[in-house]
């Protein structure tokens, strides 16, 4: 029987194409689950949602607590043997003024539920990748401010010790890319080829790594040199 991975998260695991509106969703062999599926040889379960936070609800859009739609997206999932888990961009809004323990709080309610179905080892926590400079701009995205910038940066630590405690898999999205896309915050293509590569050798050794072009995802990410750092 081939195993299964479930993939909770944002707009970056729904595959948002930020400026498209005529196909605002990137294709799913584009998207990083896509590749994924494609690289790892298993079945990939898709459970993204633009908006979704750890476990905030959003005054403007319901349904967007992760922590309260998670259950109901297991069931409809049925038994998956892997989990990837990546939320905590919306967190960082100005509207909720959370620190980045307070969003590390609701991550760990998520994983509370995912770990009643799923094998602790077997559940990669993903810190999302960073906010770039301008994302809180008026032409972008006015919900984050110059203060969300910073926090973005702070989960990576908070979300690895967590990860550390409880037995997950870790991966900070921060090490392989960065929000290339204009607003800042959503991944390009590229972004979700060399995501899609990182997450799958963070859960399988990178299995099947030579299915996708060689090199690909070489020196990519907002953590290499002469990228800022602020942890």
């Amino acid at each position: 029987m081939t195993e299964r991975i479930f993939c909770f998260g944002d707009s970056n695991t729904w595959g948002y194409a930020p400026g498209d509106l005529m196909t605002p969703r990137y294709p799913r062999e584009t998207r990083w689950p896509g590749v994924l599926a494609r690289l790892s040889g298993r079945e990939v379960i898709e459970a993204g949602l633009c908006g979704r936070t750890a476990a905030f609800d959003d005054p403007d859009m319901p349904g967007r607590n992760g922590a309260r739609a998670l259950p109901r997206a297991l069931e409809e999932a049925g038994t998956p043997d892997y989990a990837v888990i990546m939320l905590g961009t919306n967190d960082c809004k100005r509207v909720y003024g959370a620190t980045a323990e307070e969003i590390g709080q609701g991550l760990s309610l998520c994983l509370d539920i995912l770990a009643g179905v799923i094998l602790p080892s077997r559940i990669l926590v993903v810190s999302p990748p960073y906010l770039g400079e301008n994302v809180w701009r008026p032409d972008r995205d006015p919900a984050f401010s110059p203060e969300s910038v910073a926090l973005s940066r702070e989960l990576k630590t908070v979300y690895r010790a967590i990860a550390a405690k409880r037995g997950h898999l870790f991966l900070a999205a921060s090490d392989a890319v960065r929000a290339e896309a204009w607003d800042e915050e959503h991944l390009d293509p590229a972004g979700h080829l060399r995501l899609g590569e990182a997450i799958n050798a963070a859960l399988f050794g990178g299995e099947g790594q030579t299915a996708l072009k060689p090199g690909a995802g070489a020196n990519a990410g907002s953590d290499l040199p002469g990228r800022s750092q602020a942890e």
